[in-house]
Parts: C-alpha cells; structure tokens; sequence
C-alpha cells in the first residue's frame, strides 16, 4: 500500500476515522522537504503493510483542516486513531516519523492478535490495582509539578498503589482523557472508578476524606 493523495475534505475525513490507524502527511508543492518526508512514507508503507494507512494532502488547499490541526509549518506529520490525533511529528525528522509508525504499527498488530480494543486496554489498565494512578513519569520520578505533588500526598496515605507513565504511550494518554472525559493528567483511580486530578484529591485532604475514598 502506498502513500494516497487526498483531493477533498470527504475523503480525508473517511481515512482518518477509518479503523486503521492513519499516517497523514500535510505537505506543500513548493517544500522540497516534504518530497523528502512522502519518500519516507512510502518506504515505510511497504514495511508496515496492512496495519497502517498513509496519506497526502495539500495543507494550502485544507486551510481549515490545516487550521484545526495547528499546521504552521510544511512537512508536518500526524497519526490519527479513529479519528483523533494521537501523536505528530513537526518538520524532517524522519527517524522520529519511522519510531511512531513503527510502534503504532506494533501495536495494531497486538491489538489485532489479543482482539483487544483501546477501550478494553484502558479497562485493564484502570484496573490493574485498588489504587492507580497515570501521571508524567512514575512514582519514583514524577516529571511534572502536580504529579509530583499528587505522589507525596498518596505517598504519606501509606497505602499500596500502582502508577502508568503517560508519556510512554501516546495512545493511552489521548485514549484516557476521552474515556474518562478528564481532560488532564494526573488522573487517581479507586477500584476502576475516577477519583480525579490533583484539585480533588487536595480537597479531599481538606476534608479528611483521602483516606476512605482511596480505600473505596
């Protein structure tokens, strides 16, 4: 399968909310970059088969699809699942374009053999402990402010709990923000049920409520 060029905003529409995931190249005649970029793209098409898709479109003749995906500079490269952007790649980077699609390719493939779906993964996920928390980093190296607060005030409940690093999975972190319609992360789980972010887990605190709401 090789790289499609898109002509209209329907059919750019039916590929990016298509089952397979979607590599989409917006690109301009005039960047000689972005024949560079496309070239990648069809040798990567050929690597991936089937568990890919990939596409071309002219991101000054989609100024509103451009718009919508803050496009401000040609090549740009992003992925979307079913519909949403789940990751992209700003400029010649083709090694970093090649590592994403590579991965996403894998992980079709997964989900291909186990039969297992996003939403089942999340499911799993949100259950792997009593208590779990996804957040920038782990528990032993939060890498952000609020993850790091969230960990100290967990931390001295003395209670067992499990942590998910968002950042090394970008379809779980687009994934679980829809799912749990929380846009942001950290997000604490008690018994596969959304507590919340760090805010409700301070006010819970305030109110001597942490404790028995992370017991469930």
């Amino acid at each position: 399968m090789s790289v499609v060029n898109v002509t209209a905003a329907e059919e750019y529409q039916k590929y990016i909310n298509a089952d397979k995931t979607t590599v989409a190249l917006f690109a301009a005649d005039w960047a000689e970059q972005c024949g560079q970029v496309k070239d990648a793209l069809e040798e990567l098409s050929k690597i991936t088969g089937e568990k890919l898709q990939f596409i071309s479109l002219n991101a000054e003749q989609f100024p509103e699809i451009s718009m919508k995906h803050q496009i401000e500079a040609v090549p740009t490269v992003i992925f979307f699942a079913k519909g949403s952007a789940v990751d992209r790649v700003d400029g010649v980077d083709i090694a970093a374009i090649s590592t994403k699609s590579k991965k996403l390719a894998e992980s079709a493939s997964s989900a291909a053999a186990t039969g297992q779906t996003l939403e089942d993964r999340l499911k799993a996920l949100i259950n792997t402990a009593p208590i779990m928390i996804f957040m920038k980093g782990d528990r032993n190296g939060p890498r952000c402010g609020f993850s790091k607060q969230l960990i100290a005030i967990v931390n001295d409940t003395n209670l067992p709990y499990e942590t998910f690093d968002i950042l090394g999975d970008e379809e779980v972190r687009q994934g679980l923000k829809t799912y749990s319609d929380w846009p942001t992360y950290p997000q604490v789980y008690v018994k596969g049920e959304l507590i919340g972010g760090l805010d409700i887990i301070k006010e819970l605190v305030a109110n001597k409520e942490l404790e028995s709401t992370l017991k469930g």
